[in-house]
């Protein structure tokens, strides 16, 4: 069935046009400046893969809860709303909120396909043009994957939520290079390792967990990108210039923040929006899973220069502060690793993803 069909809400909701302006910037200087973007740039060549290859699409779902993951990584679980729930509301929650995960998933990798094809046309550097072409193949592969998982073993699929939405617009409409990096790569694709690094790691479901850890191997190598690109243009900067980049990670994260309130998920289930959003902002693990989700950001905006009073208190006021020690660089190789160890999980028979191994 085509994936308009599919949409829960009407499908007006999933077209969008974006009007902008975009410098494209030739360079006839060949000279490579940053030998550590031409060795990302090699791992990115050497490291494509194939989604109909090295997926196993025969592998099965359950049909009420396609990854199997425990009921407490759901919203609002463990709250006075959530005792309310009936055996059936929890179901449906249940796969609402896989399917709702995974469409935003599916909508930011075509926004990441097209950030990564506008950086290739507008970043001044010979060597930021060659690992940037890798990505538009890898961002290409993501929607690949992801909109085949959806369509052939879930049911429906829900259009881009709003924050992401305003936040992809700003990304690819500004005319600064750097700000579609600043929103794709810092932002966007930060908060991407770390929703996906959750499925990764406890989802049950071989599918579901090893379409994440692939994709994670390939987005490690691209906030890597970002980090490198920014870190060595934001210091070249007037004091001025970095604080409009500041402002912008300060919006981007209210709007990556507000992203997990779902509000196009809970009418389809029953479930009062207020209400919702009434319990989860009471909700301990929802406060954790917000916290945690901001885990790559934090490292890497500290890393690139944009480190203001006012961007760490925008850190602080969501308890994410405790992340800015973290070493981005080693949670990246981390992400490879992984990721090569799942093609062995899967050659010998998943038994569930590594850490839900370790800690069985």
């Amino acid at each position: 069935m085509s994936t308009l069909h599919r949409y829960l809400l009407p499908v007006e909701q999933t077209h969008w046009k974006v009007e902008g302006a975009t410098e494209v910037s030739f360079t006839w200087d060949y000279d490579a400046r940053s030998d550590e973007l031409l060795q990302l740039y090699a791992k990115g060549k050497q490291q494509q893969w194939d989604a109909e290859r090295r997926i196993d699409w025969s592998l099965e779902v359950d049909p009420d809860d396609p990854m199997q993951v425990d009921d407490k990584m759901l919203p609002m679980y463990g709250t006075p709303l959530w005792d309310k729930l009936s055996a059936r509301q929890r179901s449906d929650l249940r796969y609402h909120t896989q399917t709702f995960q995974l469409s935003q998933f599916l909508h930011g990798e075509q926004g990441a396909l097209i950030c990564a094809a506008k950086i290739v046309q507008d970043v001044p550097e010979i060597e930021s043009k060659f690992y940037a072409a890798t990505q538009v193949m890898d961002e290409a592969r993501h929607v690949e994957a992801y909109r085949r998982l959806l369509t052939e073993k879930f049911r429906f699929v829900y259009p881009i939520t709003g924050p992401l939405k305003e936040l992809l617009e700003k990304a690819i409409t500004d005319r600064r290079w750097d700000f579609t990096y600043l929103g794709m790569q810092v932002l966007i694709e930060g908060l991407a390792l770390s929703a996906f690094q959750r499925f990764r790691d406890y989802a049950k479901n071989p599918l579901c967990s090893a379409v994440n850890a692939y994709v994670m191997q390939d987005e490690a190598r691209h906030v890597a990108f970002g980090r490198l690109a920014l870190r060595d243009y934001y210091p070249q900067l007037s004091a001025a210039e970095r604080a409009e980049r500041e402002e912008f990670v300060i919006e981007g994260v209210s709007h990556l923040r507000d992203r997990f309130n779902l509000p196009e998920m809970w009418p389809q289930i029953g479930i009062d929006l207020a209400d919702a959003v009434a319990a989860m902002d009471g909700a301990e693990n929802m406060t954790r899973y917000r916290m945690r989700l901001f885990s790559r950001i934090v490292p890497t905006v500290r890393d690139i220069g944009l480190w203001s009073p006012k961007v760490q208190k925008a850190f602080a006021d969501i308890g994410a502060m405790k992340y800015a020690e973290a070493d981005a660089g080693a949670m990246l190789e981390e992400d490879a690793r992984v990721a090569e160890e799942f093609d062995r999980l899967m050659r010998d028979g998943f038994r569930g993803p590594p850490r839900a191994r370790k800690q069985a």
